[in-house]
């Protein structure tokens, strides 16, 4: 069964894959490991297609920001509930250099904090499924802001107070 994801306010299939093995390995739209983006980013170019970046906390979002434009994705990790450093990869990727694709949350992404991960820029988020069906409500829970900030996922536009 296809996973199910949070993309743009809607409960969809994920059409993405995960690079396990081999550039031929995975059809489709592919997701690569920042390591191996850097390492082997002509490889991945070659192979065309949808291509996506998968960013850990420790990662340095400047080294793929001359990539930007040939990718349509990138997924940023948060490993744990404490770990923060996602919001700001996110913010920086969408107001510093101006990333126009998906920005995807995966790892541990509770329903809590998609309203603060939506406001960085994020646009689709990785839950359990159980999870999906509250977390797609939770969308509607603010309808105001008081911070300005960077509403690119948020479907309904805020009024900022």
């Amino acid at each position: 069964m296809p996973r199910r994801l949070l993309r743009d306010g809607l409960i969809v299939e994920d059409d993405w894959r995960t690079l396990d093995g081999e550039p031929g390995a995975v059809e489709g739209a592919l997701i690569v490991p920042f390591a191996r983006w850097i390492q082997e980013r002509d490889v991945w170019l070659a192979r065309g297609g949808r291509l996506g970046v998968a960013l850990a906390p420790a990662d340095d979002v400047a080294a793929l920001a001359p990539d930007l434009p040939r990718l349509t994705l990138v997924a940023v990790a948060f490993p744990a509930a404490g770990e923060g450093r996602g919001y700001s990869q996110g913010r920086l990727l969408r107001e510093r250099w101006k990333f126009t694709g998906e920005l995807r949350a995966t790892g541990h992404v509770l329903r809590d904090h998609l309203f603060f991960l939506a406001r960085c820029g994020f646009t689709s988020f990785e839950l359990p499924e159980a999870e999906l069906a509250a977390a797609h409500a939770a969308f509607a829970t603010f309808s105001a802001a008081y911070q300005p900030s960077n509403d690119e996922g948020l479907a309904v536009g805020l009024r900022h107070r």
